[in-house]
């Protein structure tokens, strides 16, 4: 079997973990336990989990001309990744992301996208051939809409399959909704992108056909420990999750649309694919950090055959 071959067109961040009691009120200054600093941004997250999972990866992004863009460029090459579509942007910094962790393994966050709000559509067009010789583009929303755009469009003059996490949550205009093959928000990324509640398998049910209403073909609403949720045009599939003791929730996300990616791009069915990424989310949730907790195809596979 040939290679899964994916295209990311997404951010690439410093990660700044600060370990609290528990997350702030407004108005509260907490003492933290410790902090560390890791590789991040939703979109090289998932370039370098769908890598450790063996697939041929090109990422398409900005970096700054600063330490954190140089730690960046380093980190994929250390990966075996192209760096030909990431350009050092001199007018912006690198992204940087500050994340809230407490003892029960959740997490807030504050976004400074950087250079990544400068990735742009002739970005794209620069990885053009690339792009539609893909199997998989895959997207999030820490970069312009109209970088998503165009992407999308030139996704649609091969044969991509385009898959479009939407995170962090905004609203989206239908005419990338239309050319989304599929889209993969979380219960909260949902709710923003319809308007409905998705708290139990009914209501995500309901904002799952709401977004099929909006033009995209197949929906994914991730549930955290209850696993996965497809939506279909007729058909509605749930697909359980996996039980583990949490550390950090961070990567989790990351990991899962990282591992659906592969495996649709291997040829393998929604329910297939959903499984393998509930598996890599559930890993990623045991280790701190979220690109140090992308877990590695042989860790998946090991994990499925767990007793």
């Amino acid at each position: 079997m040939s290679k899964a071959n994916i295209v990311v067109v997404g951010s690439s961040n410093m990660d700044i973990f600060c370990y609290t009691d528990h997350l702030p009120e407004p108005g509260e200054t907490l003492i933290g336990d410790r902090y560390w600093m890791t590789l991040g941004g939703k979109g090289a997250n998932q370039a370098v989990g769908a890598r450790r999972l063996g697939a041929e990866v090109t990422l398409v992004g900005r970096v700054g001309d600063d330490l954190f863009g140089q730690r960046m460029l380093d980190n994929f090459s250390s990966h075996g990744m192209a760096l030909d579509h990431i350009q050092v942007d001199r007018e912006a910094g690198s992204g940087v992301a500050l994340i809230l962790v407490d003892k029960q393994a959740e997490n807030s966050l504050v976004v400074v996208p950087g250079a990544n709000m400068r990735i742009a559509p002739a970005d794209v067009e620069a990885a053009a051939r690339v792009l539609r010789a893909a199997d998989v583009l895959l997207m999030q929303l820490e970069i312009p809409l109209e970088t998503i755009q165009r992407a999308v469009d030139i996704a649609h003059e091969g044969d991509t399959l385009c898959v479009l996490n939407p995170a962090p949550a905004r609203p989206l205009p239908d005419v990338i909704l239309e050319k989304v093959h599929l889209l993969t928000p979380n219960q909260s990324e949902a709710r923003v992108l319809t308007g409905i509640p998705a708290d139990t398998l009914e209501d995500a049910e309901a904002a799952g056909q709401a977004l099929l209403d909006k033009g995209v073909q197949t929906v994914i609403i991730t549930l955290g420990a209850q696993g996965a949720l497809i939506v279909r045009p007729g058909e509605t599939t749930h697909v359980e999750g996996v039980s583990v003791d949490a550390v950090d929730t961070t990567g989790a996300g990351d990991a899962f649309t990282a591992g659906l990616a592969v495996a649709l791009a291997e040829g393998k069915t929604l329910e297939q694919a959903s499984r393998l990424a509930n598996l890599a989310g559930a890993l990623s949730a045991t280790k701190p950090g979220a690109m140090p907790s992308l877990p590695t195809r042989d860790e998946v596979e090991a994990f499925a055959g767990a007793p």
